[in-house]
């Protein structure tokens, strides 16, 4: 076979992967084909769940396990060997290696990042590719790392904790933060956003100095009693025995690994200095969970914890680091050592985007002030001012705002899935009790096959509490709604969680991007790709602030007249052990009024769109400015359509570019061929439906040309299309269900049509019946 006809699988069997083993590279445990990089963004809309195009690597090189050093992307025979030099130094972004190659099979081009190099770029011959040692030698000169820090990055990951493979991200974590303890750093951060997996990476740098014994004692600090079972008896099981729970004075040291509470070991429901029954020098690892609440502030009691074990390296582990003007992470750990955020986990496909419907009241806007004399339902007089937003559910009750809430809540469900987990955020715990009713009336169908549908979620109330758990745990359908003040905005892992209903003033970014991580996690098994935000108090324009997912700026500056620094008021005061603003007590001091109506104003959903931000604009006019950055006219969009050999392909490219095509269907109903709603929208021509166009080719006589088995299969080709849509023609799969299956198996079906390519130019042909211009 000549070698300009080879394929690209050819060109990597007989000329790179031979090259490699003649460099002494180890096929089985060094070099990795094909590794999926990134999963590809979830593409938000109603309809099936669409996903934009994942990144993948055709080699990564390791030196060892998941100590990666370098890229190859193969081309076929016969194309330039630098062809895919640009595509690889993405993929070497992402694993953060210095080393890329591309090869054709002729030579390889050899792109050095680490400026050490005489030449950045240069072409090797097959017999030229560098060895593993070689490489190496030559990353760790790049990040000057020896001694330690080489034996630590070295040291062997886990293997297949959990089941879980690493991905990307969490290697260059691990990695980042070994180089940092490795020469000596004492305080390290990692930033990483809810759902990415901070513990298990956590999980995988204590394994590995703690198998090399560069650290032998670790504690690990939760500020959650769910989230110390959760990690102990997950994440962290491999450690076996080796691992114990403070739970009372006795100092076990047998132990190596131990899990606290925060508030165990300073006094919120434990003793105040328990921690001091252990010796300064005990632990020489101390991991502080979500360190962006309480060791944040100088004078809390969880940095005395940590200034008590000030002799171990503390590795701080949040999704939102705190830098206000009172309190900073970055004053104590420095800048972290790697970030992962929110918008990077989205784009990549690993977190669930989101839309949002946003939903304002009358009373909200306007603000309500009471009549002269008026008393509330208890017959107290009401001061005279005007109420607004800050004072509802707070100073003020409005009950009829609540039961509004409830049932704009309740008719979302109904609308979409009524066995969706739910959290309904509330100001305080006495607004979580009423939510709670006004939610138990309106499903009281559901409530009445089970008491815990809805359930109040609360630090204050131990049955609400005990079934936290059931409502993280995705095999166990109740509860399904939860209101909640303050025990939920973080650290609860609920992969479920569908709905996310703001009816809480929140104007601290580090407790918003808390509260939108209990929905971020996506759970492929139960088919939870993405979240929908029902916000009531204007919440989500706090995602305009550039503070929301951008790098922290440190604006804390200590200096030697600083006053005491406040309580933190981010603080979950729902945490275990402590209660909310208050205990449950009814409605001491606040007005409650009963007859005042309250209507919804407004509704408007928003959509997640490209580069991380809201779409604010209107869907029809995001849609028009879109696909006409794309197509100038009507005509030239109809042209590419025509000639396209895939119109799959040109709706993906439209979908990568932030066409939000089945938000339109949402909108103007997915019976319209999105050929149509997009001419519709963007060039003001009237849609047709699937059904419409695949009964005019029908009686069109455009099948006659086609002999009876044929036009059989073209026919139910043409149910299909009408059911589902283009995209169901183009795959040969659709031969695989019904009806086809009862027309033969793929192969008969094919073999009709005289082969693969007959029968794929048949489905073009049909393709140019649905789309032939209307006579």
């Amino acid at each position: 076979m000549p070698k300009q006809s080879l394929t690209e699988q050819e060109t990597c069997s007989l000329f790179i992967i031979p090259a490699l083993e003649a460099a002494g590279w180890d096929l089985y445990s060094q070099v990795r084909a094909e590794v999926r990089l990134t999963q590809g963004r979830v593409l938000v809309g109603g309809g099936p769940v669409r996903r934009g195009g994942d990144l993948r690597a055709d080699y990564v090189l390791c030196y060892r396990p998941n100590v990666p050093v370098a890229v190859i992307e193969a081309k076929r025979s016969g194309r330039s060997a630098a062809l895919g030099i640009q595509q690889a130094l993405r993929y070497a972004e992402l694993l953060e290696v210095p080393f890329v190659f591309s090869s054709s099979g002729e030579s390889f081009v050899f792109h050095d990042r680490t400026g050490l190099a005489a030449a950045m770029e240069t072409e090797l011959s097959l017999d030229e590719f560098p060895s593993p040692d070689e490489l190496w030698a030559r990353y760790c000169a790049w990040k000057g790392l020896e001694g330690e820090g080489a034996r630590l990055v070295l040291q062997p990951y886990h293997a297949e904790a959990g089941g879980k493979a690493l991905r990307y991200y969490q290697v260059a974590a691990v990695t980042r933060a070994l180089r940092a303890i490795g020469r000596g750093q004492r305080r390290v951060l990692l930033v990483m956003a809810t759902g990415t997996g901070k513990t298990y990476t956590a999980f995988q740098i204590i394994w590995k100095l703690w198998k090399s014994r560069a650290r032998k004692r670790i504690l690990f600090l939760v500020d959650r009693d769910a989230l110390a079972t959760q990690t102990r008896n997950k994440d962290f099981a491999p450690f076996g025995r080796a691992m114990t729970r403070i739970e009372n004075r006795k100092v076990e040291p047998q132990y190596e690994i131990f899990v606290a509470l925060y508030q165990s070991v300073t006094g919120a429901g434990g003793r105040a200095d328990l921690y001091r029954d252990f010796s300064p020098d005990f632990f020489d690892l101390v991991v502080i969970d979500e360190c962006h609440r309480g060791s944040a502030a100088e004078d809390s009691a969880w940095r005395e914890v940590l200034d008590y074990f000030g002799s171990a390296t503390h590795l701080g582990l949040t999704a939102t680091p705190k830098e206000t003007a009172e309190v900073s992470n970055h004053d104590y750990f420095g800048e972290p050592v790697y970030t992962y955020s929110l918008r990077q986990g989205i784009e990549d496909g690993f977190l669930a985007p989101y839309k949002v419907i946003r939903i304002d009241l009358d009373k909200d806007l306007t603000g309500w002030r009471p009549e002269a004399g008026q008393t509330d339902k208890h017959g107290t007089a009401i001061s005279d001012r005007v109420y607004g937003q800050t004072d509802f559910d707070r100073t003020l009750v409005l009950e009829q705002r609540t039961r509004l809430v409830a049932r704009k809540v309740t008719e979302y469900l109904k609308a979409t899935d009524r066995y969706a987990k739910t959290i309904v955020f509330c100001e305080n715990v006495n607004h979580a009790e009423r939510m709670r009713q006004a939610l138990v009336n309106e499903n009281a169908d559901l409530v009445a096959e089970d008491r815990r549908y809805v359930m109040r979620i609360t630090g204050d109330e131990r049955e609400g509490k005990a079934e936290l758990e059931n409502f993280a745990n995705p095999e166990e359908r109740y509860p399904v709604i939860a209101t909640t003040s303050e025990l939920m905005t973080t650290g609860i892992d609920a992969p479920t969680c569908r709905v996310l209903v703001l009816d809480q003033r929140i104007q601290s970014i580090t407790k918003f991007k808390q509260v939108i991580g209990r929905g971020t996690r996506i759970s492929e098994e139960h088919g939870k790709y993405w979240f929908t935000i029902l916000d009531f108090k204007r919440v989500t324009e706090l995602f305009a602030d550039p503070a929301f997912d951008g790098d922290p700026v440190v604006i804390y500056e200590p200096g030697p007249g600083d006053a005491p620094v406040p309580p933190d008021t981010d603080q979950d005061q729902d945490a275990e052990q402590e209660y909310g603003d208050e205990a449950f007590t009814g409605t001491t001091g606040r007005y409650v009024v009963s007859d005042v109506a309250v209507t919804v104003v407004a509704e408007r959903v928003q959509y997640y769109g490209p580069g991380g931000s809201l779409i604010t604009e209107s869907l029809r006019e995001h849609t028009r400015r879109r696909v006409r950055e794309s197509f100038a006219s009507d005509g030239h969009f109809q042209r590419v359509w025509l000639d396209a050999p895939s119109k799959g392909g040109i709706l993906r490219d439209l979908e990568a570019r932030g066409v939000l095509l089945h938000a339109l269907g949402d909108e103007l109903g997915h019976e319209f061929d999105l050929f149509d709603l997009i001419r519709h929208v963007t060039f003001d021509q009237p849609p047709r439906t699937r059904s419409a166009r695949a009964e005019r080719v029908r009686t069109s006589g455009a099948l006659s040309g086609f002999g009876p088995r044929e036009r059989l299969v073209l026919e139910a080709l043409l149910d299909k299309y009408a059911a589902e849509g283009v995209e169901s023609l183009e795959q040969i799969d659709v031969l695989r269900v019904q009806p086809f299956t009862a027309l033969g198996t793929v192969v008969e079906i094919i073999h009709v049509f005289g082969g693969t390519e007959n029968y794929l130019a048949a489905v073009r042909k049909l393709e140019e019946f649905l789309y032939a211009p209307a006579a």
